[in-house]
């Protein structure tokens, strides 16, 4: 895959797609002659991102990547896909030892568990087609751990573990793994981070609030996913 003109006619899955990264990867693709499937837990925001996509060119897929019972349901309604990015997640700001053990589970369960569960159930309908491509969003400290982000960080290094590994694994398969790796982006991704006991933070972090436009990140994701690209580091 070498243009961006590949995107017309193929269809994209995006978890976490009612906000943020995922919703400007979701827009862009669209825009772009995909037909893209949205999820997140909420259907009314999904819907609401459905509207300001071009007609007839999305459908709304809601579940909860913390629910697997929930994925053959959602696999069926989403349909074949060619592309499937991992997007939904949730981030932490609270020290390590004040952070209580179902936090680090939720945020496990989210942004590693969730992942790798629906991956491994999309790809080899993907392999069957002929091809494809699955990407997951991480981050910075997905390569090194940072202050108040210890179990967020732990999920996005069990993320490259897990991704870089399984890349290798179908290195003869017609299938691509991407790792993005956001830096700064302006989003609520801090706004929504938990604490220590699992409360929302609510404020918004200096470096989110000063990032990279989110419309920005998903042409510069689009632009290494299309090129086929194993790692996208952006902001």
């Amino acid at each position: 895959m070498t243009s961006l003109g590949e995107l017309v006619g193929k269809r994209v899955w995006v978890t976490g797609a009612s906000s943020g990264l995922g919703e400007a990867l979701a827009t862009y693709a669209a825009d772009h002659g995909a037909h893209v499937v949205l999820s997140a837990r909420s259907a009314d925001k999904l819907r609401a991102v459905a509207k300001n996509l071009p007609p007839g060119t999305s459908t709304v897929v809601p579940f909860d990547l913390t629910e697997p019972e929930t994925f053959p349901a959602a696999i069926e309604a989403a349909g074949p896909v060619d592309f499937l990015l991992n997007n939904g997640g949730i981030s932490q700001r609270s020290l390590a030892l004040d952070t209580e053990a179902h936090v680090t589970r939720r945020v496990m369960e989210t942004n590693f568990f969730g992942h790798v569960e629906l991956s491994r159930r999309v790809i080899p309908g993907m392999i069957a087609r002929g091809g494809g491509r699955v990407a997951v969003t991480s981050s910075v400290v997905g390569y090194f751990g940072t202050p108040w982000r210890s179990s967020y960080a732990a999920s996005k290094h069990a993320l490259h573990g897990y991704f870089d590994s399984l890349r290798h694994e179908l290195r003869e398969a017609p299938i691509g793994i991407t790792i993005i790796c956001p830096g700064f982006i302006h989003t609520d991704i801090s706004v929504n981070a938990v604490t220590a006991d699992g409360d929302k933070l609510g404020t918004m972090d200096k470096g989110q609030a000063e990032g990279l436009d989110p419309e920005e990140f998903a042409a510069q994701a689009w632009r290494g996913l299309l090129r086929g690209k194993d790692k996208i580091y952006i902001g």
